[in-house]
């Protein structure tokens, strides 16, 4: 081979092979890996637009997380409208693969952000609420973290992690309506632009369990 690249004037090829990119069709593929549908439902546009970005961080030489995103997937994004003007995505994932979520999610937020431009995301798990039936279904116990309570406290922690909650109270007013407030860790309030992310936290919890919430920071 040597031998023909000198006898054809052109120099012989030295050092590794030329990196090759993935055809589009086979990074599609892959990304396609990072969601799984119940009963095998077809993806929706920002769906795939979610798993090609989880597929993206996870493949990029200068993550540092890509070793924790292995065996993560999701199972539905949604579009959400904060305000009149503002646009955030809920992320849901199986319950199976979110404690990795959980411990990565701060970092895994920051680097979906920068890739859905001007909008906020927001993480929450899978979760089954049983009602007060259950014992139709076969169960003798209702487990207590199937109960509307529970799950609806679990979705709050999600919304806001990784900022943690230090406080709550309820509100009433004289027409009965109830409104929740939520106070925040003080320490993350110059982090992660969450103070910016108030009103999409709302927006958020909302969405996943039609109550009304305001999340704020205690007074000092």
């Amino acid at each position: 081979i040597l031998a023909q690249a000198i006898g054809s004037g052109f120099p012989a090829r030295t050092g590794p092979t030329p990196y090759k990119q993935a055809h589009p069709l086979t990074a599609m593929f892959n990304a396609r890996k990072k969601i799984v549908k119940d009963k095998g439902a077809t993806p929706t546009e920002l769906e795939e637009e979610v798993a090609k970005a989880l597929f993206d961080i996870e493949v990029s030489p200068s993550s540092d997380i890509k070793a924790d995103l292995k065996d993560v997937y999701i199972s539905a994004a949604k579009d959400l409208d904060v305000g009149k003007t503002g646009k955030a995505v809920i992320i849901c994932f199986p319950f199976r693969v979110w404690k990795v979520v959980r411990k990565i999610q701060g970092r895994l937020i920051r680097e979906l952000e920068k890739k859905f431009s001007k909008r906020h995301v927001v993480f929450t798990a899978n979760r089954t609420i049983l009602d007060k039936d259950f014992k139709r279904k076969g169960m003798k116990v209702r487990p207590r973290s199937r109960t509307l309570t529970t799950v609806h406290e679990s979705i709050l922690e999600d919304v806001v992690g990784p900022t943690e909650i230090v406080g709550k109270r309820t509100r009433i007013s004289v027409d009965g309506s109830k409104l929740l407030k939520v106070y925040l860790d003080p320490k993350d309030k110059d982090k992660e632009n969450v103070e910016a992310k108030m009103a999409t936290f709302a927006a958020a919890y909302k969405k996943l369990t039609n109550k009304e919430a305001v999340f704020l920071f205690p007074d000092a």
